[in-house]
């Protein structure tokens, strides 16, 4: 790439935009964080489809009411504490990226900023009641759970970033001298910007409460949250979001520069719920969440390339695409796909960006009309995304096997898709092969 700003192309500049966005420091922190939790959310789909679809097997009645307690409890502790979960998180990341030395108070700055953030009262029916009473002084598993994730998230960020710029205030650290213990020392240190930090978030409280009788939960919730994850995860927003790191994945920068950011805090939100309203026999909220994108377009990886594979396999004339395709196979299966992105190669190789980008695409389309249509269930169940194709449609969907029958003529429409394209690129792949001989054989 060249580096004079008067020379470089289009490409180039979005490239570089596009990987300075990947790099920022708080979209880092956010992906930082969202890797940890991954195990637990992980959990709670399992917990979620053993509840729903393994259990009802083998017990019915109370017996099955107390099996469910299993699933029920890691639920609670998963799910339904993701928004407190996901605050110290991104504390602790957001405090290591800034090579702050006292991450741990982060966290727990984090933490109590978003308790002090949470309503005052709430109002909950009673078991057997349809009848909403208020009721003080407690924590709902609706606030700490995916209402407050995105409150979560940005809590976690302002609060971190107030406490870290307080404590590099020298005049606010208490110093009591090398004879203390250091993890003590530590502690007096960051004390007054601890109080300071908590004390503008209890006093925010305060004015939202007795002002506007409100809460920054429902705040953030009602105008950022529900209007971000309403354009992002629609259809088109989709669509949109996923194509362009698609897209800036055939440049040599992973799509989670800009899905990372922009799309999987909504999708894991809408994962999450769908989860909930499954395992209480609920009506499923979303079509579009985690295990909806994973399962219909990333089918052997980024780009749906296990389709490629079956093209290479299929149709191709060229030896060594041949021996390519038999080494990414393996790892296809589990949706690892960088030896068939950068050995093909598709990074930089227009006639291949095309489906690349095109192939997720319309999977996107075909799964969710498929869904709207009623022809399969809705992803009820949060499923690794290296689980492999056909067994993650039958999972994500708690084993409705149509399904998986969606997704096999979603991968056969794939094949088709990238066929013209492949024999345009091993055409100009020869091309370029005959041109060199000629060169170096004149």
């Amino acid at each position: 790439m060249n580096d004079s700003p008067e020379k470089m192309s289009f490409l180039d500049r979005f490239a570089l935009f596009a990987a300075k966005l990947g790099n920022q420091l708080h979209l880092r922190s956010l992906r930082d964080a969202f890797a940890v939790l991954m195990p637990l959310f992980i959990l709670a789909g399992v917990a979620v489809l053993v509840n729903n679809v393994v259990f009802p097997w083998f017990f019915e009645g109370d017996t099955l009411t107390v099996a469910q307690t299993w699933g029920n409890t890691i639920t609670n502790g998963t799910l339904n504490i993701a928004g407190l979960l996901i605050a110290p998180m991104i504390a602790y990341n957001l405090s290591r990226n800034r090579d702050f030395p006292n991450p741990i108070a982060s966290s727990a700055v984090a933490i109590s900023a978003l308790v002090i953030m949470m309503p005052t009262s709430v109002s909950v029916a009673p078991n057997g009641s349809e009848e909403m009473m208020e009721v003080s002084n407690i924590l709902t598993y609706g606030n700490l759970g995916t209402t407050g994730m995105f409150a979560g998230i940005i809590i976690g960020l302002i609060a971190t970033e107030l406490f870290i710029a307080l404590s590099g205030v020298k005049r606010l650290q208490l110093n009591l001298g090398e004879n203390v213990p250091p993890q003590v020392g530590k502690s007096f240190s960051t004390m007054i910007p601890v109080i300071l930090v908590l004390s503008l978030f209890g006093l925010i409280g305060l004015v939202l409460t007795v002002l506007f009788q409100t809460d920054l939960i429902t705040l953030i919730s009602t105008l950022i949250q529900e209007p971000l994850r309403a354009v992002n995860t629609s259809l088109l927003g989709t669509i949109l979001i996923y194509s362009t790191g698609n897209f800036l994945f055939t440049l040599g920068i992973h799509q989670t520069v800009i899905n990372g950011a922009l799309l999987d805090p909504f999708l894991l939100t809408n994962m999450n719920e769908n989860m909930l309203a499954y395992s209480n026999g609920t009506e499923i909220p979303h079509i579009i969440n985690s295990s909806f994108m994973s399962t219909f377009s990333l089918i052997g990886g980024t780009g749906s390339t296990i389709t490629l594979l079956i093209a290479i396999f299929a149709l191709s004339k060229q030896k060594q695409s041949r021996d390519l395709a038999k080494l990414a196979t393996a790892p296809g299966l589990f949706n690892i796909n960088e030896p068939i992105i950068f050995g093909y190669p598709i990074v930089f190789n227009l006639p291949m960006m095309i489906p690349f980008v095109l192939v997720p695409a319309v999977s996107i389309v075909v799964a969710y009309f498929a869904t709207t249509l009623g022809f399969m269930d809705r992803t009820v169940v949060y499923t690794p995304w290296t689980t492999p194709p056909l067994i993650s449609a039958y999972l994500a969907t708690a084993g409705d096997w149509r399904a998986v029958i969606v997704q096999i003529l979603i991968i056969v429409m794939g094949v088709f898709i990238y066929i013209p394209f492949m024999k345009i690129s091993e055409r100009a792949a020869r091309i370029t092969a005959e041109k060199q001989r000629e060169e170096a054989n004149p």
